[in-house]
């Protein structure tokens, strides 16, 4: 049996898989808990970040709107389902004007490390895509640090902890278009300011043996801490006649060198099935940014974009995942 590390959480989303579930990841049966007009100039709402917060759940949420501008909003929910999102884009306070200039902001994650929650997102500089970086105390007021990286980077994902004294990221160096190439990295910084001590990962599966991962992939959640390793679950895609389908996988990594993969999914854990998933602004795309998890019970919520258009949750297991892999 396999145990996560940290704090137990009761009362996190969850619904029990049942018979008609044949993956290792399950969806909630009132998919999806985020409408695209959920918010007063919405035109999608997908590929958000929650976390715990308080007496309930906190989030940060990319909300494209009706003119198609991209930007990161606040939301709050009591049970993790229902939730209030800000008609208001954040505001960063910044102490360099040449960062903190908006140009777009997408795909955010949130990370809990020691006393704040740091933002990470896929944030334009002069209009080329790399990793913004941020924080907050209260999901109310916001500060933006310096960019993580050079263009062209997406999917930075902060480690919850230190690893030997340094901040972790993962991330998926890319182009400026939709990038049609992507192996996972792992940088590392003293100051979540200067990052280097580069290190690959793992990179996209070639041929049939994967397929599903033979375009490109990119981290999702923030890493999960178990005894066994760091459980990682991200996004792979493949390119067909009718364009990139996005499925999810996870992999395990060594807890004190993350560079090092110890499993890996060769089977997809969740792929658009569902009508939501499959229909929308970008078809067939399940794009997880998120997971709650119970220590005690070894319970994982997992957010997920669907055709990025709406927000879906899913379910799984510690268990359940680390059966869905195998050795490297």
């Amino acid at each position: 049996m396999s145990k996560i590390v940290g704090k137990a959480l009761p009362d996190m989303p969850w619904q029990d898989k049942d018979e008609n579930d044949k993956l290792p990841v399950w969806r909630y049966k009132a998919n999806p808990i985020i409408d695209r007009f959920a918010t007063r100039n919405s035109n999608s709402i997908f590929n958000s970040a929650v976390v715990p917060f308080e007496d309930g759940y906190a989030g940060i949420f990319r909300c494209d709107s009706r003119s198609i501008s991209m930007d990161i909003f606040a939301g709050f929910s009591k049970d993790g389902i229902h939730w209030d999102i800000s008609d208001d884009p954040i505001v960063f306070h910044c102490d360099d004007e040449e960062i903190g200039k908006r140009d777009y902001r997408y795909d955010p994650r949130v990370c809990f490390i020691e006393d704040r929650y740091y933002i990470t997102w896929c944030n334009g500089y002069h209009g080329y895509p790399t990793i913004g970086v941020g924080y907050t105390f209260d999901f109310k007021t916001f500060y933006q640090l310096e960019n993580a990286f050079l263009p062209f980077n997406r999917n930075g994902v902060l480690f919850p902890r230190k690893i030997n004294g340094n901040y972790y990221m993962l991330s998926r160096p890319s182009d400026n278009g939709h990038t049609p190439f992507g192996d996972i990295f792992v940088s590392e910084s003293p100051d979540m300011k200067h990052w280097g001590v580069h290190r690959y990962v793992m990179g996209t599966i070639k041929g049939d043996e994967s397929a599903w991962q033979s375009t490109k992939i990119g981290a999702g959640c923030i890493p999960i801490e178990t005894e066994e390793g760091w459980l990682v679950i991200y996004h792979g895609v493949i390119n067909t006649c009718n364009g990139f389908v996005y499925r999810m996988g996870c992999a395990l990594l060594d807890l004190e060198q993350p560079w090092k993969v110890l499993k890996r999914t060769k089977n997809y854990i969740l792929a658009p099935h569902e009508i939501y998933e499959c229909m929308g602004d970008v078809p067939n795309v399940v794009f997880p940014c998120a997971a709650l998890t119970d220590a005690e019970t070894g319970r994982i919520a997992i957010y997920y974009g669907c055709a990025d258009t709406v927000t879906g949750l899913a379910f799984t297991t510690v268990n359940e995942l680390m059966e869905s892999m195998e050795s490297m």
